[in-house]
């Protein structure tokens, strides 16, 4: 009494014992809460509990409706036979031993009771029967013709229903009918992730980098756009040159309007990445079917790069993708137009190994977390999954999305599962779960998100098992839990900015604010 906030729980005899499913914010203070009974439910429009509310000025009714595609039809599952309107005894034969129960009545509206029951009228001067001493028993029960104390209400109640009630209600009135277990609310909606409520919060103006100029919106679709690690951020311009900003991200605010130091790459960029274990090492893939590895000075640019580290040859076609290893140092992936996928060993500056099996463009590849495998998705609309270390050929292949438009996949669930984001023959971007040891099974979950032009670009946190996807040009993000079994796909709360972004990319964990409960 006195709040305004409306908890509901499901209560179970095992452990968790309760878990909460929902809360309501009603707009008024709570005087008093009733619960309506459940023949007084909409049973039709899924509605399993309701609540009236009493406020200080009002009466106000809350609704739970279950969710539920087709509501043309009884859901047997939601409404279980309830307890009835008619008592199984009276007074005397409960003192006398009597233990019937109240016969149960189904909700479905076309086999509502029509029986209802009428206590008798207690004048002042009671009826007695001179014989026997005993009140009339026989005026508690009316028959099914007189008015009725309590009854469903019409709306409910479909016409010409009549003979099928009474006929329903000549069977068993007394002890327990059989009814469908009652199913907890929660296996009705389904099960929910624990972090449905995550919130994506813009952080404030002063960690911004502003007056961002001639950026380049051209890079591939394989290629996140730009690349960012825990010190700083690389992005690709549109001058000639194929030049690139390296900004510091311990130096956020508006950048000055005359020229930054920048890398001259000497060809358009189609890919760049940062080495994971080397925070000052940029490989850059170009569009000369060269890749670059360039060295920047402790504490930033400060002067333009023109000189590359190293460069490795080997493509005969434009480089689109490159991806270091997540394990050993020194190793690097990239694939071309060339349908191959080339591993470099970088301390050596030469190619170690070639992949075969591919018959055109390969959008997307993901090392395994633990470096054993690497798997691709590509245009011919298969999945391939490789062991380099054993094979220069895929070790299994499988069904990926059906359009040609683009693909991205990532590892799940501890590199047990390969999440794939593509689209179907009709361009609806999709999510598809697979099991990374059986891949020729095909997909074990398949959820459509929306129709948009873009390819989704999947994120995912191995420690909250969250995926994160968006699109560039889209201003939503999805989020999604992954698990392991069905449904696969718990929805969290999505994430929607003010405009369309050009690119998205995470920061390693270290960056984030712990204290604040922050976990991307």
């Amino acid at each position: 009494q006195g709040e305004n906030l409306l908890y509901c729980f499901e209560v179970a005899s095992a452990q968790p014992a309760l878990t909460q499913v929902t809360q309501c914010r009603t707009e008024g203070s709570t005087r008093g809460l009733a619960a309506v009974p459940r023949l007084a439910l909409d049973v039709m429009a899924c509605e399993v509990l309701r609540v009236l509310q009493l406020t200080d000025t009002a009466l106000v009714p809350v609704s739970y409706l279950v969710p539920r595609k087709s509501v043309q039809e009884f859901h047997e599952d939601l409404f279980p036979d309830c307890i009835g309107t008619v008592p199984a005894t009276e007074a005397q034969a409960w003192w006398a031993g009597d233990s019937q129960q109240v016969g149960r009545v189904s909700l479905h509206p076309a086999r509502r009771p029509t029986e209802t029951f009428t206590s008798p009228v207690i004048a002042s001067t009671r009826h007695t029967d001179p014989n026997t001493g005993h009140t009339d028993p026989d005026t508690g029960h009316t028959d099914t013709d007189r008015t009725s104390g309590y009854s469903s209400p019409s709306s409910l109640a479909s016409p010409g229903s009549v003979a099928t009630s009474l006929s329903a209600s000549t069977g068993p009135s007394s002890g327990f009918a059989s009814s469908p277990s009652q199913k907890s609310l929660q296996s009705i909606l389904g099960p929910s992730s624990r972090f449905r409520h995550t919130q994506g919060r813009v952080l404030h103006r002063n960690s911004h980098l502003t007056n961002l100029r001639g950026l380049s919106l051209t890079t591939p679709g394989e290629c996140d756009g730009f690349c960012a690690n825990r010190r700083r951020v690389a992005l690709p311009l549109l001058s000639a040159g194929g030049q690139i900003a390296v900004l510091e991200l311990s130096k956020p605010g508006r950048l000055p309007d005359t020229a930054v130091p920048t890398i001259q790459n000497g060809v358009a960029v189609a890919d760049l990445s940062w080495d994971p274990f080397d925070p000052q090492r940029l490989a850059v893939a170009g569009e000369d079917a060269k890749i670059r590895l360039w060295r920047i000075p402790e504490g930033g640019l400060q002067e333009t790069l023109q000189e590359p580290e190293a460069v490795l040859q080997g493509h005969t076609e434009k480089v689109y993708s490159i991806r270091f290893h997540p394990v050993a140092s020194d190793l690097l992936v990239s694939s071309s137009y060339d349908m191959t996928v080339r591993i470099w060993e970088l301390s050596a500056g030469r190619e170690v190994l070639c992949l075969q099996g591919h018959t055109d463009q390969i959008f997307s590849m993901a090392w395994s977390p633990d470096g054993k495998k690497l798997a691709t998705v590509s245009k011919d609309g298969r999945i391939r999954l490789y062991e380099p270390r054993h094979s220069p050929q895929p070790q299994q292949e499988g069904p990926g999305p059906e359009g040609g438009r683009g693909a991205r996949l990532v590892w799940v669930c501890g590199g047990d599962y390969l999440l794939v984001s593509g689209f179907d023959s009709r361009s609806e971007r999709r999510i598809l779960l697979y099991r990374a040891q059986a891949l020729p099974e095909g997909p074990l979950s398949v959820l459509g998100l929306d129709v948009a032009p873009s390819t989704l670009l999947p994120f995912y946190d191995e420690d909250t098992g969250v995926v994160f996807l968006t699109g560039k040009g889209d201003t939503r993000v999805f989020l999604y839990e992954v698990t392991p079994e069905p449904p696969y796909f718990l929805e969290c709360n999505s994430f929607t900015s003010n405009e369309p972004h050009k690119g998205f990319l995470f920061l390693p964990k270290t960056a984030c604010e712990v204290r604040e409960v922050e976990f991307a």
